[in-house]
C-alpha cells in the first residue's frame, strides 16, 4: 500500500528514543512502512514536541532534526488558519476528550489532505476513531 501516513511525536520519539516503552516496536514497524514507499506527513507543531522532548541531547536533537527535515520522504505540512480554527471547534466539540491542541491540529490537517492512516502511539489518534493507526 502507498501513499501518504502522518507521523506523530509519540512514533518518531519511540523510534529515536531507546528508552521508550515502544521503542521496539516503532524499530520493527519503521522499515516496513518505508518499503511501501510512502510519504510522511507531519507538522511544525509535531516537530516541537519531538524536538522539545530530544532538547537536552545535542546529538539526538541533531539526529530527529535532519531526520525531519532532510528527508525527502517528509513533508512537512502546513497549518493553516482556517485548520487553526478548524482544531479549536474540534476541541471545543469534543469536551470529554483529553486532546492537545497539536493533537486537534494534527487530525484537522489529515482530514484536509486526506491522510488516512497514522504512525502514532497516542491513544488520543485511536479515541478520535477516524483514521487508520499502525502502532
Amino acid at each position: 500500500m502507498s501513499g501518504l501516513v502522518f507521523l506523530d511525536a509519540s512514533f518518531w520519539i519511540a523510534y529515536r528514543d531507546e528508552r521508550q516503552e515502544f521503542h521496539s516496536l516503532a524499530k520493527e514497524i519503521t522499515p516496513r512502512v518505508f518499503r511501501e514507499r510512502v510519504i510522511f506527513v507531519t507538522t511544525l507543531p509535531v516537530i516541537c514536541e519531538i524536538h522539545a522532548h530530544f532538547a537536552r541531547s545535542r546529538l539526538k536533537k541533531r539526529v530527529v532534526m535532519d531526520d525531519l527535515f532532510s528527508n525527502p520522504v517528509v513533508n512537512i505540512a502546513e497549518v493553516t488558519t482556517q485548520d487553526q480554527r478548524e482544531a479549536l471547534e474540534l476541541l471545543r466539540t469534543h469536551q470529554d476528550k483529553s486532546y492537545s491542541l497539536c493533537d486537534a491540529a494534527s487530525f484537522v490537517v489529515m482530514r484536509r489532505l486526506e491522510v488516512v492512516r497514522a504512525l502514532a502511539f497516542d491513544d488520543h489518534f485511536r479515541q478520535f476513531g477516524e483514521f487508520e493507526i499502525i502502532g
